[in-house]
């Protein structure tokens, strides 16, 4: 039998405040002392120190006193306080790289986005320049007398525990190690697909305060992502965290076969999903661009214009892609038992009508038909996501180790 290790006051404290700190994250509305105590199971006595120490560090701040219609003091509201902490965010994708400093409220307090067609480049070129991007972004959050508690790194490939991206094809990356760059040494960037960090961005609460347009799924909620670009990455998010699986790997959905004869995918499988939905895929089945161009953002508009037009070609391919797609997430949904889809990427240009149209034919699909309820949505957070999901990665440091960041505590 192995050495139990005893757990110390400090550990408890740590425990106790990253229980309190989740609390307030995920709560509809401001709560005060004796609502975070009946809501942890904490004792009041406890919840008093502990507040007073969020206090004095600067994460929370007292609001009004609301009145109350009960006898006793009206109760003073909690919220988070922002300019304290916050993590920053790393994105290198199919169509450019990016970085974004976001607050623990919420906030974002920095963000920079180049736009460009990433297929075939040098990653030692791209890591160089995200470092000259994030670099003066810190120097501003340090004048500002913010910290960065923590940073995430997105990318369209995967990604090992011991930060190797062993392949992102539609970058054309393979095996490098990431801990390599300055600026992921420098930020301790923890790397992920940005499918899966697309999805942490959906979650309300998940590392900042509870947004009110994240209504779509609740903290503790399960869904499927999809996020569709070049190709499709997919995440599976359990009892509101992302499953991640053995190697990491888990939820691509995109790699998911819906046609034993179709056409051969870069990963070697037959007739993936990606191969029928993704932007690549359908752009080339319309005959609208072919060779690098297929990739350009010109491409994309000229699909899209033909969508909106009524183009015949361009409908047929939209028409076989959502076949694919209602196969694929309904093979999804059977073995996660999963009732809720968000749609990203891509197909967020498609609207609540496409989204309908999914739903509605996948209730016909899955086991449990007809009673079974499949909802179908775009997702709330749509504009670079991962970017999004990548910070809230990095501010979960603080909130899963508060007393890290709050060692005079």
């Amino acid at each position: 039998m192995g050495v139990l290790r005893r757990i110390n006051q400090d550990d408890l404290r740590n425990h106790n405040l990253s229980v309190t700190l989740d609390t307030l994250l995920r709560a509809q509305e401001p709560m005060s002392r004796a609502d975070l105590a009946k809501t942890t199971g904490l004792t009041k006595a406890t919840m008093s120190l502990l507040v007073s120490m969020l206090l004095e560090h600067g994460v929370i701040e007292e609001g009004t006193p609301a009145a109350s219609a009960a006898f006793g003091r009206p109760s003073t509201p909690l919220v988070v306080r922002g300019g304290r902490f916050c993590g920053i965010g790393l994105q290198i994708n199919t169509d450019g790289y990016g970085c974004l400093a976001l607050d623990l409220n919420g906030d974002t307090l920095g963000r920079e986005w180049v736009s460009a067609d990433m297929t075939g480049t040098d990653p030692y070129d791209i890591f160089a320049k995200l470092d000259a991007m994030t670099f003066p972004l810190e120097s501003r959050l340090k004048r500002r007398g913010c910290t960065v508690v923590g940073s995430g790194l997105a990318l369209p490939g995967l990604v090992t525990e011991d930060m190797r991206l062993l392949v992102a094809r539609n970058l054309d990356w393979e095996n490098i190690d990431l801990t390599r760059f300055n600026v992921v040494r420098r930020l301790d960037a923890m790397g992920g697909n940005e499918a899966k960090m697309a999805a942490l961005a959906q979650i309300p609460g998940y590392a900042t305060e509870r947004a009110n347009f994240l209504n779509v799924v609740n903290r503790t909620d399960s869904f499927i992502y999809l996020s569709t670009d070049i190709g499709i990455g997919g995440a599976v998010v359990r009892d509101g965290e992302v499953v991640s699986g053995v190697q990491g790997f888990a939820g691509e959905v995109g790699h998911i076969s819906v046609s034993m004869d179709g056409p051969v995918c870069g990963c070697g499988r037959h007739g993936c999903l990606e191969c029928f939905a993704g932007r690549r895929a359908m752009i080339e089945a319309a005959g609208l661009a072919e060779g690098d161009a297929v990739t350009g953002s010109e491409a994309l508009e000229r699909f899209l214009q033909g969508w909106r037009g009524g183009d015949p070609v361009v409908a047929g391919v939209v028409d076989r892609a959502v076949d694919a797609l209602v196969s694929a997430i309904a093979s999804a949904i059977n073995l996660c038992d999963i009732d809720t889809v968000l749609l990203g990427g891509l197909w967020t240009y498609f609207g609540d009508e496409l989204a309908s149209v999914l739903g509605g034919r996948l209730r016909s699909e899955v086991l449990g038909s007809p009673e079974r309820q499949v909802r179908v949505f775009v997702p709330p957070v749509a504009e670079h996501p991962a970017l999004y999901g990548a910070a809230e990665m990095g501010l979960r440091r603080f909130i899963d180790d508060p007393l890290h960041f709050m060692p005079e505590a």
